[in-house]
């Protein structure tokens, strides 16, 4: 995420620094007007260039998946870009609202000559400032909403519909606000592809296409209560359903009006167009759920997405599995997958994190699992009895000396925590999977 983001912000500023050096400094302007005006540039294409690929992964575009590591990646780089291109908006802002500054410090005098336009276009130009700088202000309030974790998450996913809205007018702005000599230079090029992928992604949100050629119908089949706080969910889907690979995951909406919400699909594909769901009431429509699901129910699926994958795996180095809490759904799909095959199951140690070994409904399914997989080692860490896995517990039942590929899906602390520890011991023969789906 971190390197794409990167990439595209040097590639706009590449762009916009061979236009600025091809143009030269515009004549009779004070050095510090020629400074602002090119920095008004820069911080608006950086944040128009952001938003549009932003708007582009919200289509999620699956055959990007390969190229960045999963659909979870696609999600975080789609997150990333909208806070960072917001940064960049905030930016152009403050800088527009400069120029009474250098009034004040160097006079009207130094400003730079601005461009002659007239009739239709004048009028045009005039509206797209207005509309940007009034989306400006709502694209801000968007992004203290959906940082503030506090926010109901329903409400938020109503007014995150609007953002496809406020995209086009901060699109308009950019086309009719651009310098003309850009659109012969490599930056209105640049400018032009990234636009047209950011109108793709509004057009295709605003006319609800995001993901419908993946989406297939199905019904409930049972649900059963495993624990006070998990219930598993079993679904038949249509003929159109493709199948899975075990640790996969789907968005799944059983009520239109809530709309989807992402799960790892707990199960082995078994050819008969069946998967089971493992959900922990963990917010308020999950909590809703156990209470109004029944068998019967219309079910709608998109997917399957995800690269947390058990044939990626690299056979020579040390596999670490590790899963916390409801995060041992996908290894579930794994194990069970294996059941048919047990030839190809890996030498693998498996880390399973509880609150309550007792009390958890997945301990006796996977010691079940694991049993008839001798090359699975199970270890159960019961948090009540004082057994915190840590990276130090990890790294003495390792071979530091051996490259290691972890397998985690669990509380994001946790995650952290192990890797900056194992990253210490292993350093570059350590390969970390995680999948951080996050909707917000």
């Amino acid at each position: 995420m971190k390197t794409v983001l990167a990439l595209i912000i040097t590639i706009v500023s590449l762009a916009w620094g061979w236009h600025a050096l091809v143009a030269g400094t515009p004549s009779g302007g004070a050095p510090l007007w020629v400074l602002r005006q090119q920095a008004l540039y820069l911080s608006g294409l950086l944040s128009i260039s952001l938003m549009s690929v932003a708007m582009f992964l919200a289509t999620r575009p699956a055959w990007l998946e390969g190229p960045l590591a999963g659909m979870d990646r696609i999600y975080r780089t789609h997150k990333w870009a909208g806070i960072i291109a917001c940064g960049f908006a905030a930016l152009h802002w403050l800088i527009e609202m400069s120029s009474d500054i250098l009034k004040a410090l160097v006079g009207r005098a130094g400003r730079v000559p601005k461009e002659n336009y007239s009739g239709f276009l004048e009028v045009l130009r005039d509206l797209a400032k207005d509309l940007g700088e009034w989306a400006i202000y709502v694209v801000l309030a968007m992004l203290a909403i959906t940082l503030w974790r506090r926010f109901p998450y329903r409400l938020w996913r109503l007014l995150h519909r609007v953002m496809p809205l406020l995209y086009l007018m901060l699109a308009l702005h950019a086309l009719l606000l651009a310098p003309l000599a850009y659109w012969t230079q490599p930056v209105g090029v640049l400018l032009a592809v990234l636009i047209a992928g950011g109108v793709y992604g509004s057009v295709v949100s605003l006319g609800g296409r995001i993901g419908r050629s993946r989406q297939v119908r199905g019904e409930v089949v049972s649900v059963s209560h495993a624990s006070a706080e998990v219930i598993t969910v079993c679904c038949r889907l249509d003929r159109d359903w493709p199948g899975h690979r075990a640790g996969q995951f789907a968005f799944v909406s059983f009520d239109p009006g809530e709309g989807q919400h992402p799960f790892t699909i707990a199960s082995a594909d078994r050819g008969n167009r069946e998967i089971t769901l493992q959900i922990k009431a963990l917010g308020d429509y999950t909590r809703r759920l156990a209470r109004y699901l029944t068998a019967g129910q219309p079910v709608s699926v998109e997917g399957p997405y995800g690269r947390f994958d058990i044939a990626r795996q690299q056979r020579d180095t040390q596999q670490i599995w590790i899963a916390g809490g409801i995060g041992v759904t996908p290894f579930l799909a794994w194990l069970e997958a294996l059941q048919s095959r047990t030839g190809d199951a890996p030498a693998a140690d498996l880390h399973y994190c509880t609150g309550n070994r007792h009390g958890d409904p997945f301990v006796a399914r996977l010691e079940a699992l694991c049993d008839r997989l001798p090359t699975i080692r199970l270890q159960v860490h019961d948090s009540r009895q004082g057994q915190q896995l840590s990276a130090e517990t990890l790294a003495a039942g390792g071979n530091s000396t051996r490259p290691a590929e972890v397998w985690f899906c669990g509380p994001q602390g946790l995650a952290e925590a192990l890797r900056e520890g194992l990253s210490k011991v292993w350093h570059s023969r350590l390969r970390f999977h995680q999948e951080a789906f996050v909707m917000r």
